[in-house]
């Protein structure tokens, strides 16, 4: 639709999402929550937000894009073009007066709720999946040292980040490199258990951090034992 960055898009779908919501329709039910992964960034590849929509989905963000955008504006145009077009191709009703004709009706409705039932099976495999982490995770779905620290609390006693990462290299598992702390072992990166990101520092200026991904957090728990923490 002629976005340059994916945050300005992100929030058009926003905008679409509380317009559906306020018609009183479940959000859910049309927008599944995603993720995908791109080539780019400090390690070749990354992951960022998607989302699978329906037909009534795509048609909202359509309606909430920018019209100035000759993309935007063809889109809207092509839902308003095609619903018009149903409606003026809406093919007759049944005639429920005949065995034939509530035969027919009933096997429209059939359809439908084969169409109903795939829709939402579709969606609820795309959507992501609930994890015990959730509530410690930040906007990327990553867990800093700090907070994986407190998360595992009956594991570390309480202690913080700095006390946290040495009591894992106590039980030989290193996550981060001994020349420079804040780069992960490339073995963790690439199996999806930690990543770097680029954080602002309290001096204002933006260093890399090593994060742990919700199965980074698994793989320790199964190597250490322990459980977690509620989330306040």
């Amino acid at each position: 639709m002629g976005y340059e960055q994916w945050r300005q898009f992100s929030d058009v779908v926003q905008r679409a999402q509380q317009a559906v919501e306020a018609s009183g329709i479940d959000q859910r039910d049309h927008f599944a929550g995603s993720r995908k992964v791109i080539t780019g960034g400090r390690w070749g590849k990354q992951e960022v937000d998607d989302y699978r929509l329906t037909r009534f989905g795509a048609y909202h963000v359509a309606l909430a894009g920018d019209g100035r955008k000759p993309e935007v504006a063809s889109a809207k145009t092509y839902f308003a073009v095609r619903t018009r077009e149903a409606e003026l191709t809406k093919p007759a009703e049944p005639d429920v007066t005949s065995a034939e004709g509530i035969l027919a009706l009933a096997e429209k409705y059939v359809e439908a709720a084969r169409e109903l039932v795939t829709t939402k099976k579709e969606l609820a495999i795309a959507a992501p999946k609930a994890s015990k982490w959730d509530a410690f995770c930040d906007a990327d779905g990553l867990i800093d040292m700090g907070t994986a620290a407190k998360a595992l609390t009956e594991i570390t006693g309480g202690l913080g980040r700095t006390k946290f990462m040495a009591l894992l290299r106590e039980k030989r598992i290193h996550f981060l490199q001994v020349q420079n702390p804040r780069i992960p072992y490339e073995v963790h990166v690439q199996n999806g258990r930690a990543k770097v990101k680029l954080v602002q520092a309290p001096n204002g200026a933006w260093v890399e951090q090593t994060f742990f991904t919700p199965k980074g957090l698994d793989w320790i728990v199964t190597l250490i034992g322990g459980k977690v923490l509620p989330a306040a």
